[in-house]
């Protein structure tokens, strides 16, 4: 099975300005999340960027670039321009990888694209992880997934789905993380069919209301596998905090 990574780096991230080109260590993000990526099975890894120095530190690091326009309203449609410049398939396998996880296991990679490989049931895959903690069930920034018996989601939410009606009635300090309740992992992978219909699709209703673009999915018929990651994902990095966070992991291993 072969698919394709596509790395969407942009550098007008409004919390930390120029993420993709901020240091780890000895290394820019975006070549520690190259390098991640390049650890899989991918045949081709590919950073998507419009901004030139972002694609500069790219090719001196012999990563390869594509350069799309500045106007997309999401990776997703990053995504498609790349696909549709390649000229890939319509049933080839791409993997979005964001910019800002430089600790994303290979693993993780690999996975999501087998899962949309063997599952002929849907247009997209992704992964999961059980809730641990009370405040990230109630946090509206950590997003929850709930999918039925076939891992075909049901729905994406900020919210704390499933809600136990009984029990969150009379205690809700202590929620019951029993593994319903499972947070939603953000790597995808994409046929490109799906892709080149996404951006043809106006902005949902759900997907205007929550701000989660897989729900433009959902609600034009197509299906989302959901599986638990096979490993643990490090979360990535939005924040000075975050960076600071994974140059001390770095440095400790």
């Amino acid at each position: 099975m072969a698919f394709y990574v596509v790395i969407p780096a942009r550098f007008a991230s409004t919390r930390l300005p120029g993420k993709p080109l901020k240091m780890i260590g000895d290394k820019t993000m975006i070549e520690w999340v190259y390098l991640a990526a390049q650890k899989s099975d991918a045949a081709q890894v590919i950073v998507a960027t419009d901004h030139e120095d972002i694609a500069r530190t790219v090719e001196a690091f012999g990563g390869e670039v594509c350069m799309t326009r500045a106007d997309h309203e999401s990776g997703t449609d990053r995504l498609q321009e790349v696909a549709d410049t390649m000229a890939w398939p319509d049933d080839a396998i791409v993997v979005n990888v964001q910019g800002d996880e430089p600790l994303i296991p290979a693993q993780v990679i690999n996975q999501v694209a087998a899962n949309l490989h063997r599952a002929d049931f849907a247009s997209v895959a992704t992964l999961s992880e059980p809730l641990q903690q009370v405040a990230d069930a109630l946090n509206p920034n950590v997003v929850k997934v709930v999918s039925d018996l076939n891992q075909r989601a049901l729905y994406f939410s900020r919210a704390p789905i499933p809600w136990g009606r009984d029990t969150y009635a009379s205690d809700q300090a202590n929620l019951p993380l029993d593994g319903l309740a499972q947070r939603h992992i953000g790597i995808y992978a994409y046929r490109v069919s799906l892709l080149h219909a996404f951006v043809q699709w106006p902005m949902s209703a759900l997907e205007s209301f929550e701000k989660l673009e897989q729900l433009r999915v959902l609600s034009n018929g197509h299906a989302i596998h959901v599986a638990p990651a096979c490993m643990i994902v490090p979360a990535g990095v939005d924040t000075q905090s975050d960076l600071d966070r994974v140059n001390q992991s770095l440095q400790r291993k």
